[in-house]
């Protein structure tokens, strides 16, 4: 079966207590939760071996991209918490079980547990909510359960302040790029007005033409990482700006060599300077939209 319909159970391998000797953990495992896992849609149970040192990248491999990862705390025994930990700090979908009456650690009172009866006769409610649990993780790969992930990648956590606060900055970075570009080109108009008027014939070659090129640093860095959450018509736009930009560049650079590309900068019909206005407005009301659900 796929790795990606996996339900890798961690639980105890030898003798925990009295009652709970190495046959009971081989039986509980074989003859009850395989086959309830087994009996849910596309999973198959797997189950955890002794930790050792040629095998641990496997159980680690295992741990971090099972879909479902079941987790039984029955004795506390030090190796599920190992493996509980390493779960939790990689990936949600992870389910908790245990006998009844075993007592749940403080760092998990957070986390829902679903308790089974000592005997197995006793157990058709429990089962019911494990299938329902496994399902759950397997239709909805993506809802929290892991407090480890959710305080390092969930909203309100250090990672999302930065990363929003990185995305604003970048954002910040379009606006003022954009808002350059668009006085260098009304400054490109002016100087083919004045060339066009011969107002000041004697400088017209030396002052009035414009050196300085639209800036596409921020924009270029936009169209290769996607960093904002848009529709996709925001990245057809923004692609089309940088087309729009590089034949902008291209004239300028052009320009001292060309008095004629002057009358290009005349003619909205080569380009359309509403562009850069409309582009604004939309990164605008982005900024605005981020700030709003902060």
């Amino acid at each position: 079966m796929e790795a990606s319909k996996s339900c890798f159970v961690i639980m105890p391998f030898s003798q925990t207590s009295k009652k709970h000797t190495k046959s009971y953990w081989d039986n509980h495992f074989n003859n009850y939760l395989k086959p309830l896992i087994d009996s849910c849609s596309q999973v198959q149970a797997r189950r955890s071996t002794p930790l050792r040192e040629d095998i641990l990248r496997q159980i680690i491999n295992d741990l971090a991209f099972s879909p479902v990862v079941v987790a039984d705390l029955t004795d506390s025994n030090p190796n599920v918490y190992w493996e509980l930990g390493v779960r939790l700090s990689f990936r949600h979908g992870t389910i908790t079980i245990a006998e009844e009456s075993s007592n749940v650690p403080f760092d998990l009172n957070t986390k829902g547990f679903i308790f089974y009866p000592s005997e197995p006769a006793q157990r058709t409610e429990f089962a019911v909510k494990f299938k329902e649990a496994v399902n759950d993780c397997i239709s909805n790969p993506n809802r929290p359960d892991s407090i480890v992930l959710e305080t390092i990648t969930g909203r309100g956590s250090i990672y999302s302040v930065i990363h929003r606060q990185e995305i604003l900055n970048r954002l910040d970075g379009l606006i003022a790029e954009n808002n350059f570009n668009a006085l260098i080109l009304e400054e490109a108009k002016k100087a083919a007005f004045r060339n066009k008027s011969r107002l000041l014939p004697s400088l017209r070659t030396k002052y009035n033409l414009i050196f300085t090129q639209l800036g596409n640093s921020a924009l270029n860095l936009l169209l290769a990482e996607h960093y904002i959450e848009a529709e996709k018509d925001f990245y057809e736009y923004a692609h089309t700006m940088l087309i729009c930009i590089n034949s902008i560049n291209e004239r300028l650079s052009a320009w001292s060599s060309n008095s004629d590309i002057g009358k290009w900068f005349l003619d909205d019909e080569f380009y359309n300077s509403d562009l850069f206005t409309k582009y604004q407005k939309r990164l605008e009301k982005i900024k605005e939209e981020m700030l709003r659900k902060c």
